[in-house]
């Protein structure tokens, strides 16, 4: 409750925390608008591949042109301006640079960057869900040994979701289940950028006037992005990931703490203290009542009967035993709120979540019989979508991580369904995406 307080003392001391922003694509955007009005933070560079795009989304967010007039990033520093460049690596290295913020979407990209804000001694605020959940566990390791934070981005459902486990352990509360809502049905998995706007309800083009990305939009749906957002929140509260992947169980927020409890009790889990992602309709795809599409949930027991009557007394809803209760947050407004991030960590030296163990991994699945000597597109592609499974599982049969999915060509045909194992890819096994993998799975 005490960051804008905190903001405020650093812009009157005319020190405010001086941030690098990585992409400026939708959610850097978002983060772009509201940094413009946030008082004690100052963009000191916007690095993207295209610069002209980054101009782009400053003058979309509402930048005057002359705040991003900067020639270096000295002058920007000395000016109070943005600097607009394509090279991160050099923003990330300015001695004035204090939090570094990678919303790149690329695994590879956001690696090295994490990386070397640990040898430069810089915070990392990681919106690449991607890259953490691939080998999240030494990244955020390598930040801790530099004494830097390495945190979840606030607005993004795996932060939010964090929280919320959180707020229930500090009372007291035992976790049963926690996760977010999305719109699912079994056949999105076989989804491709050629089908998915049908499923949006959109032409492409409509879609394509609107700038969206197909295979980005198409990993939303295809399961894809629930898995690595699932893996992520498990890596870092420690919540199980269940046996053969999120079930999407129908529900709304009135049924949270009656459908998402042990199924010895009533429930539909496999047992206490899970990820699970719930969906927005019905498998014969009427809309469920009250959805969370949007948003988020926890799901606690109480841990006496004395607290199961104070459940009752300030009416929270529960199971019918009274004993489990559940909370939810309808929305996210991703990079609306990532500024709480990056005053967190500069200001408190703490992560609005963080990477603390390898529980959970997102294996890629065929979407269709593949043949030898195909190449497979990754992430909301033509090929694979992405399975959550336990570390263990992932090690045991040696499956190929979505991340790394991309790129690579098939030495043996892998069946429609089945897990994709680093046995069936040619990779590259020199690039320091896969060492740090790698080493990853070695070390956890």
């Amino acid at each position: 409750m005490n960051l804008h307080r905190l903001l405020l003392d650093r812009q009157d001391a005319g020190k405010p925390i001086r941030v690098v922003l990585i992409g400026a694509g939708k959610f850097g955007s978002m983060f772009l608008a509201q940094a413009r009005v946030t008082p004690g933070i100052h963009l000191l560079a916007l690095a993207d591949l295209s610069p002209e795009r980054a101009k782009a989304a400053l003058t979309a967010t509402g930048w005057d042109e002359a705040q991003s007039a900067a020639k270096s990033l000295a002058e920007a520093e000395a000016q109070g301006t943005t600097f607009i460049t394509d090279d991160a690596q050099a923003a990330i290295a300015a001695g004035a640079t204090e939090v570094v913020i990678d919303a790149t979407g690329s695994p590879a990209a956001g690696i090295a960057h994490a990386l070397a804000c640990a040898e430069a001694g810089k915070h990392i605020v990681m919106v690449n869900v991607e890259a953490d959940v691939l080998a999240g566990p030494l990244l955020a390791e390598r930040c801790r040994q530099a004494g830097v934070v390495y945190s979840m981005a606030y607005g993004d459902q795996p932060a939010l979701i964090c929280e919320m486990v959180d707020w229930a352990r500090a009372c007291g509360l035992s976790v049963a289940a926690a996760g977010k809502g999305t719109k699912y049905l079994p056949a999105f998995h076989e989804s491709t950028p050629d089908t998915v706007w049908g499923f949006y309800g959109l032409t492409p083009e409509r879609a394509a006037e609107g700038g969206m990305n197909p295979q980005m939009f198409n990993s939303f749906l295809d399961g894809t992005k629930s898995a690595i957002e699932m893996a992520a929140v498990a890596n870092a509260t420690g919540l199980a990931t269940p046996s053969d992947g999120l079930a999407f169980p129908p529900c709304g927020v009135d049924d949270l703490s009656f459908l998402l409890r042990p199924r010895a009790e009533g429930g539909l889990l496999e047992g206490k203290g899970q990820v699970e992602v719930i969906s927005s309709v019905e498998r014969d795809g009427r809309p469920v009542f009250r959805d969370l599409r949007w948003g988020v949930y926890a799901v606690f027991e109480a841990p006496s009967d004395y607290t199961a009557r104070c459940f009752a007394e300030y009416g929270l809803l529960t199971d019918p035993s009274g004993r489990y209760a559940s909370m939810y947050k309808p929305f996210h407004l991703i990079g609306l709120e990532l500024g709480i991030s990056v005053a967190s960590a500069a200001l408190r030296g703490e992560p609005t979540g963080t990477t603390r163990g390898w529980k959970g991994d997102v294996a890629a699945v065929a979407k269709r019989d593949l043949a030898v000597g195909e190449t497979l597109d990754g992430e909301g592609g033509f090929t694979v979508w992405g399975k959550l499974l336990s570390a263990e599982r992932s090690r045991k049969e040696g499956a190929l991580p979505i991340g790394l999915a991309h790129g690579v060509t098939l030495t043996r045909p892998v069946a429609k369904g089945a897990v994709v194992s680093w046995d069936d890819v040619k990779v590259n096994s020199e690039s320091q995406t896969m060492a740090v993998r790698r080493e990853m799975e070695s070390r956890f």
